[in-house]
C-alpha cells in the first residue's frame, strides 16, 4: 500500500525542465522541445539549411576538382612535368633578381616591360642546363625575345656576376641530365617553396608584413 502511495507521489511530480541550449544560427538561448532541437526559430532553422546545403555544394565542388586535378595529373607528359619545374625555377630566379636590371643590356630593375627568366646557354643547345641556377638571369623581353638572349651583352655582364671562372665552368659543361617525373616533380615543389620563402623574407625587409 504504501509503495502504491510512493509510486502516485513520484508520478504526479513536475518534470524537470529541459536544459537550455544555443542556437546553431543566431547563438540566442532557447528552450529546446527535445533533443534534436538545435534551433530557436523557423527563420534560424531555414537558416541553418541553406548553410547546410552550400556547406554540401562546396564540399562536392572541392571533391569534383581534385579528381579533375587527379585525371588531368595523369594525362601529363614528361614535356608536360619539365615545363612545369621550368616555370618554378624560372619564377624563382625572376624573384632573385628583382633588384637587378637586365643581364644582356642597360635596363634598369625600374623597368616597366616585361621580365624573362634568360638561359646564358639555351635549353635547346643544353637541355641539361636547363636547372641550372648559373645559367639562369633575369633579362627583358626584347633582349630574350627578339635577340636570342643579347648573348654578346649577356656574357660580360655573367662574369660580373658569378665570376670568369664560374661562366668558363658553364661553358665546358657537357655532363648529361636526366630527369624522371618524379625528379620534376620535386625541382617544382623545391622551387616553389625557395619562391614563398625568399618572397616572405623580402616583404619582412621591405615591412610589408
Amino acid at each position: 500500500m504504501q509503495s502504491a502511495k510512493t509510486e502516485t507521489r513520484q508520478n504526479t511530480m513536475p518534470s524537470k525542465a529541459p536544459k537550455r541550449k544555443k542556437c546553431k544560427v543566431c547563438r540566442g538561448s532557447f528552450e529546446p522541445r527535445h533533443s534534436q532541437h538545435i534551433v530557436c526559430s523557423v527563420e534560424c532553422l531555414g537558416a541553418y539549411m541553406e548553410k547546410r546545403k552550400n556547406a554540401k555544394e562546396a564540399k562536392l565542388a572541392k571533391l569534383d576538382r581534385q579528381q579533375h586535378r587527379e585525371r588531368k595529373e595523369k594525362l601529363k607528359t614528361l614535356a608536360d612535368y619539365k615545363r612545369e619545374a621550368q616555370a618554378a625555377v624560372n619564377a624563382y630566379v625572376r624573384l632573385r633578381d628583382a633588384h637587378l636590371g637586365c643581364v644582356s643590356c642597360d635596363k634598369p630593375a625600374t623597368w616597366q616591360g616585361q621580365w624573362h627568366a634568360s638561359h646564358f646557354r639555351s635549353v635547346g643547345s643544353a637541355p641539361h642546363l636547363r636547372f641550372d641556377l648559373r645559367n639562369i638571369h633575369k633579362a627583358c623581353s626584347v633582349c630574350n625575345n627578339w635577340l636570342s638572349g643579347n648573348l654578346l651583352h649577356y656574357r660580360p655582364k655573367l662574369v660580373d656576376r658569378i665570376g670568369l671562372e664560374a661562366v668558363e665552368a658553364l661553358e665546358a659543361d657537357q655532363e648529361p641530365r636526366h630527369y624522371s617525373v618524379d625528379d620534376l616533380k620535386a625541382i617544382a615543389k623545391e622551387y616553389r617553396a625557395k619562391t614563398r620563402e625568399l618572397k616572405r623574407k623580402l616583404d619582412e625587409s621591405t615591412g610589408l608584413q
